[in-house]
């Protein structure tokens, strides 16, 4: 999550086996929760633009963020996966908006390379419980860790029930008391957030879209 703001668009779409390393741009993945008791909704999707960063072609990934069916953010984030299959971060540009829609703030935007900042290793390959990794590397800007917890959770969400899960537990030094679970399945991604301490917010994917472009 970057600096002062919820973790919202660090949910990969491009991992090896628990993502959509092959989808076409134009997937659009929907997710529906609560925050504090008001609606949000994530719009996250998969663009055919791409980008250079420290020499790598990064896949673009747009996520559009509503509460109360008010835009709020709007995040184009940054992922490559290397030949072993490891998916890595390598930055973010955010805006933060009012109700007109106006930016308010782009704090929290990093870009590998730029001021020292490097790839953040969002998925492993193959993960194992206790790895612990960070996400992102951006001194004094976003510094994300994520450590795994399981690969056999369950859970049920709008979109469908899934086993044996990959569950995350995620932290910022920004933010010493939130702690977020995350949980992503094999050959579709992240389907489901809880901040279990430090906030009130649920998040779980409601479908899948493809458009193609």
């Amino acid at each position: 999550m970057a600096r002062g703001t919820a973790s919202r668009a660090r949910s990969p779409h491009i991992l090896s086996d628990r993502a959509v390393a092959r989808e076409s741009p134009g997937t659009t993945f929907i997710y529906e929760g609560t925050k504090d008791g008001a609606p949000t909704r994530d719009e996250t999707q998969v663009n055919r633009r791409k980008l250079r960063l420290l020499n790598v072609e990064c896949t673009v990934v747009r996520d559009r963020a509503f509460e109360s069916n008010v835009r709020v953010e709007d995040t184009f984030d940054y992922y490559a996966q290397d030949r072993s299959g490891n998916v890595w971060y390598f930055g973010e540009d955010t805006k933060e908006l009012d109700a007109k829609g106006n930016v308010i703030t782009t704090e929290g935007s990093w870009r590998a390379g730029v001021n020292g900042a490097a790839p953040g290793l969002i998925m492993e390959a193959y993960s194992q419980p206790g790895d612990l990794y960070y996400q992102e590397l951006a001194a004094g800007v976003a510094e994300d860790q994520a450590s795994v917890r399981s690969l056999n959770r369950s859970t049920c969400v709008p979109f469908d029930c899934f086993d044996h899960l990959l569950q995350t537990r995620e932290t910022s030094r920004f933010e010493p008391g939130v702690v977020e679970l995350k949980y992503y399945a094999k050959h579709v991604g992240f389907v489901r957030s809880d901040i279990i301490a430090g906030g009130n917010e649920h998040s779980a994917l409601v479908r899948i879209e493809r458009h193609w472009q």
